[in-house]
């Protein structure tokens, strides 16, 4: 299941990757993917939340706030950030199938940015949906408003393409009301969900909920599509592709989120309408 990229290897089949996670850097293993070969992609990139050095406190305990504090959330500039994000967008342009999308999440920090990068390229944006947290984090020093929601980008790769995959009566089920509004509301990652080592410290600062991609995968593709996750982190996105009988490539370079992410595929997820894990890691 784990495919290690190497730097002489110059190209890959679907069939090599199809239900593979590829440990590397994102560009250059995409770059070695065959144009017009995916259904649906789904980026989870940095944020670039440009937090500063001072660790924030909480101010009922003193407690240090666990952040976003990776290396792979730091860049020398928005130009250097752009410019990640745009290369990878390219590629992935060239990669999504005429009548596929592409999904891109991310907090107010750069949503914008990213939305702007998109559209400069050619991508046709469909829709913004709102991920809205039933439990965010709280704002400690109270001098804004809380940041409860996140924001994905849903488009295809070009303004005249019309026949991409999308299921009305799913988002009349998932949305707000019954027209399925573009709001799900939607729990950030707690209990048995929020993955954690052996010291019981979470693995991965930005760990998405397994309600969250069941919708995007739901709404947006058809069993047997291919969906691609190219920054896949903990393999949400092909841990649920593969409950839902789609198939998946996941890339992420992390080898500690990799490992992780073969241990989840040991115990299946079972999905009901209302995601109920029936096992998941301790």
């Amino acid at each position: 299941m784990l495919l290690i990229d190497s730097a002489d290897k110059q190209h890959y089949s679907i069939k090599q990757l199809t239900n593979k996670i590829i440990e590397g850097d994102a560009l250059q293993v995409l770059k070695k993917i065959p144009e017009k070969s995916v259904d649906m992609v789904f980026m989870d990139p940095p944020y670039f939340l440009q937090l500063p050095k001072k660790k924030l406190k909480r101010w009922n305990v003193k407690t240090d706030v666990e952040g976003v504090e990776d290396e792979w959330d730091k860049f020398s500039s928005f130009e250097d950030y752009d410019n990640f994000i745009k290369n990878i967008l390219i590629e992935l342009k060239r990669i999504i199938k005429e009548n596929g999308t592409i999904w891109v999440i991310s907090t107010y920090h750069s949503i914008f940015r990213i939305g702007t990068i998109m559209q400069d390229i050619g991508y046709w944006i469909l829709n913004n949906v709102l991920w809205l947290k039933s439990n965010p984090m709280p704002n400690w020093l109270g001098v804004r408003f809380t940041n409860a929601t996140e924001t994905m980008i849903w488009a295809t790769s070009g303004k005249e393409i019309k026949n991409y995959t999308f299921h009305k009566e799913k988002a009349k089920e998932f949305g707000i009301g019954k027209v399925g509004a573009n709001v799900w509301q939607i729990p950030l990652c707690s209990g048995k969900e929020r993955l954690k080592d052996e010291k019981g410290k979470k693995i991965h600062s930005t760990q998405k909920p397994v309600e969250l991609l069941r919708r995007v995968i739901l709404s947006s593709t058809n069993e047997g599509d291919l969906i691609l996750d190219p920054l896949a982190g903990l393999g949400t996105t092909g841990y649920v592709a593969n409950a839902l009988n789609r198939k998946f490539i996941m890339i992420e370079k992390e080898e500690k989120y990799n490992k992780t992410t073969l241990k989840r595929f040991e115990i299946p997820l079972v999905l009901t309408k209302k995601t109920e894990i029936n096992k998941e890691i301790e």
